[in-house]
């Protein structure tokens, strides 16, 4: 799913299609013998220079910048996409906020899955987010947030029953956020439990009835179950809600008979 990165107060979207755009902030020059503003400055550089933002977060560290300056490093390497050092520096953040008493240390933990899940890392990404729930400061959203990629991860290592009790769990926190119900829906159809997959894709297109995934995957549901029409049907509106995206591709392509149905 999309994670959203929390530096120093400032909100700032993962890369990926789904995320919001991050105005632009205005980075003031640096004036001598005045203290820098570690925190503005990685935030602004996030989006404009994510290099330049990395060897701040750098120097910020070696500054005694601790968690703040790690996560800062962690966002600049995820913002290059590259995962493995980013779980890193978000996992050097937990530990250090950890330590430091932060409430902040479990949402970098959850930082730090993600980050691993990105970089094909699934069990890396499951000690991590059960590290995340072990912590105080988690809100009942959030943790039904971690579930939901926890359940990605459990089924990237192969162990669907693992994800599909992390998804029953996240559906119960987080009832209405369709994500959960429309990986649900795509588990249980892979595993043949049609009448589980249509009461989770119906659940899902009611939260959101617009959305091209959860009309594709409406699609690849009814014809798992032979209703051909109705997954034509499904299909073609995932391709008209939004044919440049993944889901909609994919929704034009099973209308030319090379759909996700047929797969196990």
């Amino acid at each position: 799913m999309l994670f959203l990165f929390v530096a120093a107060g400032v909100a700032v979207g993962a890369p990926g299609p789904e995320a919001d755009a991050v105005a632009h902030r205005h980075v003031a020059p640096y004036v001598a013998d005045l203290p820098i503003d570690h925190a503005a400055t990685c935030a602004a550089l996030l989006k404009q220079n994510p290099p330049q933002a990395e060897a701040e977060a750098n120097d910020w560290a070696k500054a005694g910048g601790g968690a703040d300056a790690r996560q800062c490093l962690a966002l600049a390497l995820a913002a290059q996409e590259k995962w493995a050092p980013a779980a890193d520096a978000f996992e050097q953040a937990g530990r250090a906020a950890e330590l430091d008493h932060k409430p902040v240390a479990a949402a970098l933990w959850m930082q730090a899955g993600n980050a691993a899940l990105a970089g094909d890392e699934a069990a890396r990404a499951r000690k991590a987010f059960d590290r995340a729930l072990g912590l105080p400061g988690l809100s009942n959203e959030m943790k039904g947030e971690v579930h939901l990629d926890r359940a990605r991860a459990g089924v990237a290592a192969a162990d669907l029953a693992g994800a599909r009790a992390d998804l029953a769990e996240a559906t119960r926190l987080v009832p209405r956020d369709p994500l959960g119900w429309l990986l649900t829906a795509n588990l249980a159809r892979k595993q043949k439990d049609l009448p589980a997959a249509l009461n989770a894709i119906r659940e899902a297109a009611r939260l959101a009835p617009r959305d091209a995934a959860v009309a594709y995957e409406g699609g690849n549901i009814a014809a798992a179950g032979g209703q051909m029409d109705d997954a034509k049907a499904a299909w073609t509106r995932a391709a008209q809600l939004d044919p440049q995206s993944d889901a909609g591709q994919a929704a034009a392509l099973a209308l030319r008979g090379g759909g996700d149905a047929a797969k196990p």
